[in-house]
């Protein structure tokens, strides 16, 4: 008999495998553990402007420019890194900078990094 943790749905479960050698069938009532913590929510938008937001879900490795610089359109304002690749992201259009995250921060695919007014 094996134990799993399950995660089916964003609900944990504690399983037990038997494995067979032969093809009949067990089914046992899976147990329900405490859940996982929800995620936090993303921060909101800093500023007002063009919103900059992530191309893919990764770790900051790197903010380029300070808060507040001024930037240019196609300026490499963030480095991402993603399956041990770094990916630059570049300013959508020309402005000053507010960033809405940090480094060594996770975020998922469409979250709001920065913005430029």
């Amino acid at each position: 008999m094996r134990k799993f943790n399950v995660n089916v749905n964003g609900k944990a479960y504690a399983v037990e495998v038997e494995e067979m050698l032969d093809d009949s069938v067990v089914i046992s009532n899976p147990v329900k553990v405490a859940a996982a913590a929800p995620k936090a929510a993303a921060p909101a938008p800093a500023g007002n402007g063009t919103p900059v937001k992530a191309p893919m879900t990764g770790l900051v490795k790197k903010l380029c420019f300070a808060n507040g610089a001024s930037v240019k359109k196609g300026d490499t304002i963030i480095i991402l890194e993603a399956m041990k690749m770094d990916t630059p992201v570049s300013a959508t259009g020309d402005g000053v900078i507010t960033y809405s995250t940090s480094e060594g921060t996770n975020v998922d695919t469409g979250a709001v990094l920065a913005t430029i007014a």
